[in-house]
């Protein structure tokens, strides 16, 4: 790597070459300006204190009395960003580290703009002594950091962790197709030494406390300003970074250390027999890197760090929390008033007004513990008994899967032919609560060759005819129920006649157009087991976070016979909530906008885990999981502790059958101590005794932050939920007002069962399962089936009305419930001839996801896409170490096809609204390579076959525009 050169370069031509771009690059030597910074300071200097920047925010709320006092500790008040003034005389030694402090902004803040440098020691030191005239010690640099310590960080590093693998057009790039990578050499063992064991070290420099902006030239003006678009829709090479906007961060810095160099005199000038000189030297001791090796070679753990191996006895939440706040890198993070405590409450037992027998309390006890019920569960299980449908809506994790397991299994002990459903919207809660029922029924003598599996798209098709003509009970899910039971009511008809209990757990699921597609599935169902003889049939239902349950239960069902239940007596255990905001670079400096959110979860995450506590991370989307799961091993390297990071393991969509199940075991038998997740387990699968929950980022909606909040704490212990704020704005309302968290009801969830291409839809496949009667048949689909019937459906002699010829062969398959796709392209690790499927993508994210020479994340590691064949749908990729992630770079066009329908809005609006069809036309064209800090390193173009997708489309334009511009 070249090193830095001091040379003297006008500011214009630094703007020049800038506007060039990447392909004129000058040597860094070439364009580093020398010109001297601004005069020295006199050693009168006095700079006015401005008016502090505290974000609006109150004073927290905290359980430590220095901080309730306004007591601000000494390091945190010298990295501000507000101004102190100083009539101390500066020293020389001072006087000359402001003058080293200058040089390092300079150089330091013109490395930023270079795409493939890593600003080591090494690298900048002779730049910075052309500026300072002399050699540049790392003393030198302690001193600066101890004085700014949360502004710079100066560390050894291992190099793998800044190889950068240089990819673009110089590399021999055509047609997207990668002919040559500089990466790390796989014959690199797994703790990063090579073949005769020797690391690398290396001595970064960073200031940590800000970072230029992305901007791009005017096409006019040529000067750089600020994009408007996203980053993957910039039609360019490389950022530009405009010298004004390089002037104002390095001069924002040296204001900030001057500051800093007169709070410290201030300070040392009011303690008698201080010398400020030597005082500063004393405490830069503790700022000089220590190597890898010397660290790991000191006897002891640190102070203030967890214990060297993770305990199987945890201390409580409260002494844990503690510790926490107590770390150095703890700046405030738990926001003003977002720390809230909830007391445990005991457990309120009930009675059944029915006995059951000897065998299924044993099953209870010998599975559980279980001798008596709580209250809501004994309630609920009464109804079912006195004949009702029940709806369950208490809290997270009080017990409601016994409601819905009890009465099946005492009434196959009575009815050995009886048969139940458990629709769950999920796969792994089906396998958790088929894993529970299995359990319970190895201890009923009699039934424990019982024949309870599940059936879903992962069961393979030797053990479906078995599990339909012998299973007792299925666990499926709504999908299956709509491709494959219901339209062959005729090979399930023994099943559908014996059929009791039909569970959909989890209610609050099923809301907005899926919810409306479950409802007609659900009277589907009914309509069909009525029509077998089966008119018996209860359904149960429960959710805890559902504002409306009984008539939202009434709507999914369309039945009237519903009970209730939503006093809950189960016991809970005492409860922390912590609003954990992500804290700005600078902490005192909101202008420096906020660190890296994966980042400071994975510091807390380690921190949670290597203190025994047991932590799930949810994230909002699936690539997020996977950003978090390499945040969360980088931390572990850099913590040292390689037994932390063995486990912890993600779970998103995507993966394996064989993958979700094996993961899914090591959750339920208490192996993981973390669990990275996207919502695919915010629902109430049992994954052993968590004490944690860090949920990442606002998750939509307040009942999403209660669902997936209240799954720690099911064994009656202490638990943890952290809420950690992301930047968006939403995040940011509710840190700034975290009362509504806590406050805000549940949303009443709405189904719309008149929406004409839903309703339409189920018609078809339930003429196609049995012939529809208008008269009869109404109860389950409403008043508009006449209508539908006479106009878009097949009517035969006898007034039985069939499935339309457009919907066949396979009307189910013709009605998608939800976004599933056919298909999937198959990610295959080619690394050392495993040939292994990672994993399986759906066409409408493989061509965002995979593209030759972009970074593939799994479980945490980066793949590198080697080849990638959209007609064999098939990607070859490899295991490679690299500091650096990928973006895609597209554009998505929406052309109109027909004008099916015109409606003019109501008044006083004077636009129509136009519905017809479309087509999507989506492209991607390339990739950014973007390193840790967001920064683009190159700009990659790649040959994909575009995308076409035909859908349906919605516009508003004024009355005057006419039809034939729809689009």
């Amino acid at each position: 790597m070249a090193k830095l050169q001091a040379a003297t370069v006008s500011n214009q031509t630094v703007r020049k070459r800038k506007r060039k771009g990447p392909a004129d690059e000058a040597p860094v030597e070439d364009v580093i300006e020398a010109s001297p910074p601004s005069a020295e300071l006199s050693a009168a200097t006095t700079v006015l204190p401005t008016k502090q920047h505290d974000g609006g925010k109150k004073p927290r709320r905290t359980n430590n009395p220095a901080e309730s006092k306004g007591t601000v500790p000494a390091l945190l008040r010298r990295d501000s960003s507000t101004l102190v003034e100083s009539t101390v005389p500066w020293p020389d030694e001072f006087i000359g580290l402001e003058k080293t402090h200058r040089a390092l902004n300079l150089v330091y803040t013109f490395c930023c703009t270079r795409k493939h440098l890593a600003t080591t020691f090494e690298t900048i030191k002779k730049a910075v002594e052309g500026h300072i005239k002399r050699e540049l010690l790392i003393q030198d640099v302690a001193s600066i950091k101890a004085l700014i310590p949360r502004a710079i960080n100066f560390a050894y590093v291992d190099e793998a962790s800044l190889q950068v693998a240089v990819l673009g057009e110089e590399d021999g790039i055509k047609g997207g197709r990668a002919k040559e990578f500089r990466s790390l050499d796989l014959s690199k063992k797994d703790d990063g030494s090579t073949e005769n064991g020797q690391d690398k070290e290396l001595l970064l420099f960073e200031f940590i406390d800000g970072d230029l902006k992305r901007q791009v030239t005017n096409a006019k003006t040529g000067e750089p300003t600020k994009p408007f678009r996203k980053l993957r829709e910039e039609d360019l090479k490389m950022p530009v970074y405009s010298q004004k906007q390089m002037m104002k961060l390095i001069e924002k810095r040296n204001v900030k250390f001057t500051s800093a160099i007169n709070a410290f005199l201030n300070e040392h000038s009011a303690e008698v027999g201080t010398e400020p000189v030597q005082a500063l030297r004393e405490r830069s001791e503790m700022y000089i890197p220590v190597s890898l090796e010397s660290q790991r070679a000191t006897p002891g753990p640190a102070p203030a760090r967890p214990p060297p191996t993770i305990p199987k006895d945890r201390d409580s939440i409260p002494e844990i929390v503690g510790q926490i706040k107590s770390m150095e890198w703890y700046t405030g993070q738990i926001v003003p008033d977002g720390h809230r405590v909830f007391d445990p409450q005991p457990p309120i037992f009930g009675d059944l007004k029915f006995q059951l027998t000897q065998n299924l309390v044993n099953a209870l006890y010998n599975t559980r513990g279980i001798t008596q019920l709580y209250s809501h569960q004994a309630e609920a299980i009464n109804n079912l008994y006195d004949g009702f449908n029940v709806i369950v809506a208490t809290s997270t994790s009080s017990g409601k899967s016994l409601i819905y397991q009890v009465p099946m299994l005492h009434e196959l002990e009575h009815n050995p032919q009886a048969r139940g459903m458990y629709i769950f919207p999920t796969k792994a809660l089906a396998q958790d609560q088929r894993r529970s029922m299995k359990e319970m029924l190895r201890f009923m003598p009699g039934l424990e060759e019982t024949i309870v599996d599940t059936f879903d798209g992962d069961t393979a098709m030797s053990d479906r005819n078995m599990i339909r003509d012998d299973g007792r009970i299925i666990f499926t899910n709504p999908d299956m129920l709509h491709i494959t039971i219901l339209p062959q009511e005729d090979k399930w008809r023994t099943f559908l006649q014996n059929l009791r209990y039909v569970v959909v757990d989890e209610l609050h699921v099923y809301n907005g157009l899926f919810g409306s597609h479950v409802a007609f599935i659900m009277r589907r169902l009914r309509r069909i087991c009525a029509a077998v003889g089966n008119r018996h049939v209860k359904f149960i239902s429960c959710s805890a976070t559902v504002a409306n349950p009984e008539e939202h239960m009434r709507t999914i069902f369309g039945v009237e016979n519903i009970k209730l239940t939503d006093f809950d007596g189960s016991p809970s255990g005492r409860k922390e909530f912590l609003c954990w905001n992500t804290p700005f670079k600078d902490p005192a400096d909101p202008s420096s906008g906020r660190g890296d959110t994966m980042a400071e979860t994975a510091r807390l995450f380690c921190q949670l885990i290597l203190r025994g506590v047991r932590v799930i991370a949810f994230c909002r989307v699936r690539k997020q999981c996977e950003v978090l799961i390499t945040a969360v091993r980088n931390e572990a390297t850099a913590l040292e502790r390689q037994d932390l990071a063995a486990r912890v393991m993600g779970y998103r969509g995507g993966y394996s059958p064989q993958d979700r199940r094996k993961i899914e075991k090591e959750m339920f038998d208490g192996k993981l101590m973390g669990i990275i997740a996207t919502n695919a387990l915010e629902l109430g699968v049992d994954i052993g005794s968590l004490d944690a929950v860090i949920t990442v980022g606002f998750p939509y909606t307040i009942a999403n932050l209660r669902q997936q909040s209240g799954r720690a704490g099911r064994r009656n212990k202490d638990s943890l939920s952290v809420l950690v704020g992301d930047c968006f704005a939403t995040d940011q309302y509710y840190m700034d007002n975290p009362d509504e968290i806590f406050t805000k009801p549940n949303c009443e969830l709405q189904v719309d069962l008149t929406n004409m291409l839903v309703l339409e839809g189920h018609i078809q496949c339930a003429a196609f399962e049995m012939p529809i009667r208008t008269d009869e048949d109404q109860i389950y689909f409403g008043k508009q089936l006449p209508e539908i019937a006479e106009e878009r459906m097949v009517k035969d002699p006898l007034n039985f009305y069939h499935c339309n010829d457009r919907f066949r062969p396979q009307p189910s398959k013709c009605v998608a419930i939800r976004d599933t796709e056919d298909g999937h392209f198959a990610v295959v690790d080619i690394t050392n001839n495993r040939n292994i499927v990672l994993e399986e993508v759906e066409p409408s994210r493989a061509f965002f996801t995979i593209y030759e020479g972009g970074i593939f994340l799994h479980q945490g590691h980066t793949y590198l896409v080697r080849e990638f064949s959209p007609d064999k749908r098939l990607a070859k990729v490899t295991l490679v170490k690299v500091d650096w992630t990928t973006q895609q770079r597209d554009y998505t066009d929406i052309d109109p096809i027909e004008t099916e329908a015109i409606r003019r809005l109501p008044a006083p609006s004077l636009s129509r609204a136009f519905y017809g069809a479309i087509q999507i036309h989506q492209l991607v064209f390339g990739f950014f390579k973007i390193d840790k800090k967001r920064r683009i390193l190159d700009a990659v173009q790649v040959d994909n076959p575009p995308i076409d997708i035909y859908s349906k489309g919605l516009l508003a334009r004024r009355a005057q525009t006419r039809a034939r511009d729809f689009g």
